[in-house]
């Protein structure tokens, strides 16, 4: 299970899914779905399985999430946010957006 090197920062909450996460001020929003035990953020566009986080750092966009509405949000390039609303991305990316 992931856990928390340091406790540094300011708390900040937002919600995935309907569920309140806690995370810290400067996490990535990966980071802390991670932390907080969520692991399947969208689905497979070919196979339907669910695809969670994998290289942390913005280059196979298996982390793609809505957030606040928006589509295509990469969560290991994204900063959580005090009472951002997060939702698991139903479809792959849509080009051109």
């Amino acid at each position: 299970m992931a856990r928390r090197i340091e406790e540094t920062g300011a708390k900040v909450s937002f919600t995935f899914e309907g569920r309140s996460i806690e995370a810290r001020e400067g996490d990535s929003l990966a980071a802390a779905l991670v932390a907080a035990g969520e692991r399947e953020l969208r689905d497979s566009v070919v196979s339907g399985q669910p695809r969670g986080v994998f290289c942390m750092m913005g280059t196979c966009f298996d982390c793609l999430v809505e957030v606040d509405g928006e589509t295509n949000v990469q969560a290991c390039r994204t900063r959580v946010a005090e009472g951002m609303t997060v939702a698991r991305q139903t479809g792959g990316p849509v080009i051109g957006e």
